[in-house]
């Protein structure tokens, strides 16, 4: 209830700073698609087609921030979300909302081509159950978590649009209750769109980025987090990582990361119970590189990473992440990243980090 409370207040904050913007408006849209069943175990789920409906309060930046400029005045949009996602009777309906950030690769007056990224929180009444739902292998938990990648076609006339759209929606816990394969649905969709209030004029500051451009940024991030393992309703248990890395930002909207991972991962104790097992022989190890998105002192994170180090190996042998952190000026950030492998979500990464150097001294 809290964490449905903490959203509510997010978004009410979202629509506020919406409501003040100078370009702002609304839009409704219908989406269907598919469930991809990308586990054999999952094949019995993809029943029928999934539809959904969202209502987005949407505002276009207008230049207020330096990196507005760079991406070419993108949008910012919160959403609700309505919809079954591909076996009702097994699976129910799920209603979500989230952010949602969208950058323009083609804009003009007429018309914009959007790449976009959301991330918030679905929320489902039907969840594996051993008794009463044990068909249900993808999500065992009511909350989940909600992320959205995609591409929208908008074609703009008057105060008016209409939305031509694809994109992938992913649910689930991020490895913290299973089961837990989670649900992946593309999704076309159809929407039209309102501007409020409008208007054409755009600021133009020349603000300095808060990361330094241009130079190596090297850094340890510590991360904790929870998850559980097979057989269901067994104690979650603690993952703990430190991650040294090297970051390097070539442009104001594209940096690169090439970090080492230590991860204690104490869940690898319930895979295979007979196997003897001590601290160091789960201790796993690897190499990632990820590409990173600056908006300023918030930045988006995708990538790839390979173990080096994994006696077990009950994942496989990549890894991948997708996520955010917001940097602070005084060279500390915050780190909110799900781990996963190929679809199936590990964990959710919490953690805190220090980049040795001080940002206002790099400005």
């Amino acid at each position: 209830m809290r964490l449905l409370n903490l959203l509510f207040f997010c978004l009410l904050s979202i629509a506020g700073i919406a409501q003040s913007s100078r370009n702002w408006g609304i839009e409704a849209r219908m989406k269907g698609g598919f469930l991809i069943a990308h586990r054999v175990v999952m094949g019995h789920l993809a029943q029928e087609h999934p539809f959904a409906a969202e209502l987005s309060y949407v505002y276009r930046t207008n230049g207020e921030k330096k990196w507005h400029q760079h991406y070419k005045y993108p949008e910012i949009s919160a959403n609700l979300y309505y919809g079954s996602v591909g076996n009702t009777r097994l699976l129910g309906n799920f209603v979500g909302a989230y952010g949602m950030i969208s950058f323009p690769f083609v804009a003009s007056e007429k018309f914009r081509l959007h790449g976009k990224l959301g991330a918030g929180i679905g929320y489902t009444p039907k969840h594996y159950d051993e008794v009463i739902n044990p068909k249900n292998v993808a999500i065992s938990s009511r909350l989940n978590a909600l992320i959205v990648l995609g591409l929208d076609a908008k074609f703009y006339f008057q105060k008016n649009w209409i939305t031509l759209g694809v994109d992938l929606t992913h649910f689930s816990n991020g490895g913290a209750k299973v089961p837990n394969l989670g649900l992946n649905l593309p999704y076309l969709s159809l929407g039209y769109g309102r501007f409020i209030r409008k208007s054409d004029a755009y600021s133009d500051r020349n603000e300095q980025p808060i990361v330094p451009q241009r130079q190596f940024l090297f850094g340890a991030t510590a991360i904790a987090s929870i998850k559980e393992m097979f057989p269901t309703n067994e104690k979650p248990y603690g993952v703990y990582g430190l991650s040294l890395n090297s970051r390097i930002f070539l442009k104001p909207k594209m940096g690169w990361e090439l970090s080492f991972d230590i991860i204690s991962k104490q869940a690898i104790f319930g895979y295979r119970p007979d196997v003897q097992k001590t601290q160091w022989s789960i201790l796993q190890m690897g190499v990632f590189a990820g590409y990173l998105l600056p908006l300023n002192q918030f930045h988006f994170v995708l990538g790839m990473g390979a173990y080096v180090k994994d006696m077990y190996d009950p994942d496989g042998k990549l890894y991948h992440r997708v996520g955010f952190r917001y940097y602070l000026k005084n060279g500390i950030n915050l780190n909110c990243v799900l781990k996963a492998h190929w679809g199936k979500a590990d964990y959710v990464e919490w953690g805190i980090g220090y980049s040795f150097f001080n940002l206002k001294k790099a400005k």
